[in-house]
């Protein structure tokens, strides 16, 4: 049975519609459990009766839906006009939960890349849709990071640098502990972007700032 199948955070299981509401179903029933074990009477308390049914929701097919969704479809163009300057990409949103704590986390991505002049180049809109597909699991914003790069660095085959950069808040953060208002930032490159050999680590931090 595939919906009893594990997965790791920040990993994906592909599921059918089908499968999807058999694990809201048990879902469901393991959340109103778990309200019970808290000691709350749900059952008979209006504003509350749907509630497993709702986090079952969020988690399934809303806020944790690119754990079970279908990778999306990326295209991928040959380079024909040998461009090998940055392809930038900023301020993609990112809403996503932490591992730890099960709560969530949102900011922004800022994704780019360096094509070879013989190499493929991605339709702009798919860097998002990338973003939004692995950014929809419960996971750490370090692995986020890296996941989005070698995700990229996969689709586009050789290339000559790729470059992260994810600031979020986290209400783990904000909502217990030390309960403060502060963000975090991670940055995952590779090629002329980490090397910085030819600047292009120190552009695309302006091209960050002038998105900003």
């Amino acid at each position: 049975d595939k919906v009893m199948m594990k997965i790791k955070a920040g990993q994906n299981m592909v599921l059918s519609e089908k499968e999807r509401e058999e694990m809201m179903s048990r879902a469901t029933k393991a959340y109103g459990e778990f309200l019970t074990a808290l000691g709350y009477d749900w059952e008979n308390d209006p504003s509350m009766q749907k509630t497993p049914y709702r986090v079952a929701k969020v988690f399934v097919k809303e806020l944790g839906g690119g754990a079970y969704d279908n990778p999306p479809k990326i295209t991928v163009f040959p380079n024909e006009n040998g461009y090998d300057g940055i392809v930038f990409q900023g301020g993609v949103e990112v809403h996503s939960f932490c591992a730890h704590h099960i709560l969530p986390f949102f900011g922004t991505c800022d994704v780019a890349y360096i094509p070879k002049k013989d190499g493929n180049i991605i339709g702009l809109s798919k860097l998002n849709r990338i973003v939004d597909f692995l950014s929809r699991r419960p996971q750490t914003q370090e692995y986020l990071c890296k996941q989005i790069h070698d995700y990229l660095n996969e689709i586009l085959g050789e290339n000559q640098g790729i470059f992260v950069h994810i600031r979020a808040e986290h209400t783990c953060v904000k909502l217990r502990g030390v309960e403060d208002n502060s963000e975090m930032q991670t940055t995952y490159c590779s090629g002329y972007f980490k090397t910085n050999e030819i600047g292009s680590r120190d552009e695309v931090y302006k091209m960050i700032e002038n998105c900003s």
